[in-house]
């Protein structure tokens, strides 16, 4: 009876369309985000120690951040990131979450109780569980979208950043530390099943926190080389999961730069020396950081910013794809970290789209609006801004032939 279950539950893998692999467009960097991340429901997101608008406060750092191009006999000064050249990502139906998780498990969320437990936010049980759906789960599902398409962009592009995810306390039965998904082990089963040629994966997960769920789904599975550097006083104290670690690295509360460092370059060339993989998955978390409430650490903001460094060098080096999600981090600069890295990537050139970089701006850009913002005058200001920013750019693409052999040279500042 088990094994006929079994061969039933493939057929039906086997038989599963997803909308999540969408079609990108050719200007748009392989960085995933929609404002359908962030949480907020009346100030109960704060009863958490988690940013949950962390997401949004990354995006806008990256948007705010200026990148200096020198073009021919132009000088420009433009945004690293447009709404219009990000990716955003579909939300995971309940037909793309079965791929993983049981409809045991999908039914558990069904009840309010079970996903305070989850998240850690007691009140959440008091709230009708259409409202928990809407306000907590469906960002949640929105980001377990983004990063399994990351895993698929990656392969395409070489790499991929998703600006949330990394829920790596999720398996496939079990939520919980802030987790309701399994969006790590969904992305690789989605690539095993679904992108030919995919055959070994590699997680590099850096989170101050054991990553127990992807640990308990790939336990037997010799596909998934798992390196999990991480605090070894604090949650989950999973021991059963880490029986699933190939190469495991526990730390000692208040580690610092030097030492972390020198253990994650150290580890993560003897891992790839053991193992090679088609796509390596790097859960980024920032809760490293000190000061940090939950992971106990001592890394400063260069130290994330020089991990991240790292684990993209080996990887690009390599000519392996990689995806980042960024996971955990408890404290509000931890936003601004993660945004300095990816534009520390970007200078260094581990990070590139040229198609995305010279995109011609959108005939009209969509500027924020405040209450001091608004009236005649803004509509006039929103439309000059729009036609001259516009204007220029496309000056600058038609007066570059597409088939100069002179790249144009790119100074990032």
């Amino acid at each position: 009876m088990e094994d006929e279950n079994d061969n039933n539950k493939l057929k039906r893998k086997k038989k599963h369309t997803t909308q999540l692999y969408k079609d990108v467009l050719n200007t748009q960097w392989p960085i995933i985000y929609t404002p359908e991340y962030n949480i907020s429901f009346m100030g109960l997101e704060k009863l958490h120690p988690f940013d949950s608008a962390k997401w949004g406060r990354v995006f806008e750092f990256l948007k705010g951040s200026t990148v200096f191009y020198h073009i021919y006999n132009y000088n420009v000064e433009a945004q690293m990131v447009r709404d219009d050249t990000i990716i955003k990502p579909l939300e995971a139906t309940e037909e793309d979450l079965n791929f993983v998780h049981s409809k045991t498990y999908l039914n558990s969320l069904k009840w309010s109780w079970n996903v305070a437990g989850i998240t850690e936010v007691p009140p959440v049980a008091l709230l009708p569980n259409f409202v928990v759906q809407k306000k907590v789960l469906r960002p949640f599902r929105y980001q377990t979208g983004g990063t399994i398409l990351a895993g698929k962009l990656a392969l395409d592009r070489g790499w991929c950043i998703n600006i949330g995810g990394g829920f790596h306390h999720c398996s496939a039965e079990r939520g919980g530390g802030f987790c309701a998904y399994a969006d790590i082990t969904l992305s690789i089963k989605f690539l095993f099943e679904k992108v030919e040629g995919v055959s070994k994966v590699m997680i590099v997960d850096l989170d101050a926190h054991q990553g127990n769920g992807h640990e308990r789904d790939f336990m037997n599975d010799n596909r998934v080389y798992i390196m999990d550097v991480y605090n070894r006083g604090i949650y989950p104290h999973d021991g059963f999961a880490k029986r699933a670690i190939k190469r495991k690295i526990e730390l000692q509360h208040f580690t610092d730069d030097d030492v972390y460092l020198d253990l994650v370059r150290r580890h993560i060339e003897g891992a790839l020396n053991e193992f090679k993989p088609d796509i390596i998955v790097y859960n980024a978390g920032t809760d490293i950081l000190d000061g940090d409430p939950l992971g106990n650490l001592s890394i400063t903001p260069q130290g994330i910013i020089e991990r991240d460094q790292i684990v993209f060098q080996k990887a690009r080096t390599r000519g392996i794809p990689i995806f980042m999600v960024t996971s955990g981090g408890y404290l509000k600069q931890t936003a601004r970290i993660i945004a300095d890295s990816i534009l520390n990537l970007k200078t260094l050139g581990l990070i590139s789209w040229d198609e995305a970089e010279f995109a011609p701006l959108p005939e009209e850009i969509s500027l924020p609006r405040s209450q001091s913002d608004g009236g005649l005058f803004a509509k006039m200001k929103r439309a000059c801004i729009s036609r001259s920013s516009t204007q220029d750019f496309n000056q600058i693409n038609n007066d570059i032939s597409p088939t100069s052999p002179d790249k144009p040279q790119i100074e990032n500042g």
